[in-house]
This record gives C-alpha cells, structure tokens and sequence, in this order.
C-alpha cells in the first residue's frame, strides 16, 4: 500500500509542477501582449510585468473555455500610474481595458512643447484623441 501512495503522491506533484509551467508561458505570453499593447497606444508599460487577477469561464461558440485577466500598470505621461487590463482566452487577446487621458487646451500645448526629460523619466509622445 505504501507504494500506491507514493505512486499517489508522485502524481499529484507532477501534475502541480505541469499546471505551474503550463500558467508560467501564459503568463509570459501576457507580458509580451501587454508589452505590445503599450508600444501600440504610446503608453509605457511600468514594472515590465503583469498579474493575473482573475480566471472565469466563458462560453464562446457553445464551448466554454478559461478566460484569464491581467493586470498590469502603465504610465502616460512619465509622471502618473494608471491601471490596465487584459483578458486572454489561450493566447489570444480576447479583451484590452487601458486608461485614458484628457488634456486641458493648456496643457496639451505644453505637452507638444515638452521636449527635456528630466531624471530617468522617458517622454512621451501626446495620445492621439481619435483612439
């Protein structure tokens, strides 16, 4: 009996350390997707890591598959830090949630205007509105 419940106990381990490789690549694949998602709306990715937050089951077609959430921390203009989320399904993006900014008239011609940084702070370019 004693060998059954190693056998038992191997199992079980092999199949933690499976689920834990199988989340660290999904995980991997929502840092790059995030990564890319910030470059693409001129936003910089903080931390350059994400978090999962949250798992659900969602019915796509009649079939129901894990829906996996993100959340990760961005920056706009170098001085602030605002929330994003991304939801996965596999390694496809099935939903993106990113912050907005609305600029005073002042401001945005002073964020055009903007051309030293200061510190280790990476300007960016202003956000195009139409977004």
């Amino acid at each position: 009996m004693s060998d059954l419940s190693n056998l038992l106990l191997l199992l079980a381990l092999a199949a933690v350390v499976g689920l834990w490789l199988k989340l660290s690549a999904a995980r991997e694949r929502a840092v790059r997707e995030a990564r890319q998602q910030c470059q693409q709306h001129g936003l910089q990715l903080l931390d350059e890591t994400v978090g999962l937050r949250a798992v659900r089951l969602r019915r796509i077609n009649g079939l129901r598959m894990l829906e996996r959430c993100y959340g990760f921390e961005v920056s706009i203009d170098g001085h602030d830090r605002e929330s994003g989320r991304l939801w996965m399904i596999g390694d496809a993006l099935s939903s993106l949630s990113l912050p907005t900014i609305e600029l005073l008239p002042h401001e945005e011609a002073a964020a055009r205007n903007t051309t030293v940084a200061s510190g280790n702070v990476v300007p960016l370019r202003p956000r195009n509105r139409s977004n």
